[in-house]
């Protein structure tokens, strides 16, 4: 049996205005659900099975998405241990061609950056030399 929302929304219904415009809350969820109910046809209403359906997808996935906002902080939490230990030591690139003593570290979306004392930027990743 597939499940569908009825996308048509209450007047007055204003969009939450959180920072993560792109997902919906699970209020915005009961509202959209709330909604369906009433503008339903009345010769053929659905049934409850399919609203209790649509209410467990909902809430598996914004479990899944709670989960991976934890597993990221966890990696920035990993990523910056990591970067502090690399202060003081030195890093040769993977490629041999740049090397130097770290001064900082740039924690970036792609991950880190080691800045050499000369001013130098290398790219943490996989073959990178520390010594």
């Amino acid at each position: 049996m597939p499940i569908s929302f009825d996308t048509t929304l209450p007047v007055g219904y204003t969009p939450p205005t959180n920072a993560s415009k792109s997902s919906v809350d699970y209020q915005s969820f009961l509202k959209l659900l709330i909604a369906q109910m009433k503008n339903q046809d009345p010769t053929s209403p659905m049934e409850s099975t399919e609203y209790v359906a649509q209410i467990a997808a909902f809430s598996q996935v914004e479990q899944s998405v709670q989960m991976n906002q934890k597993l990221d902080q966890m990696l920035q939490g990993s990523s910056l241990s990591q970067a502090a230990s690399l202060i003081g030591h030195t890093v040769t690139s993977e490629d041999g061609k740049q090397t130097g003593v770290v001064k900082e570290v740039k924690l970036a979306s792609s991950g880190l950056i080691a800045v050499t004392e000369s001013g130098t930027e290398i790219p943490v990743t996989s073959g990178v030399k520390v010594s």
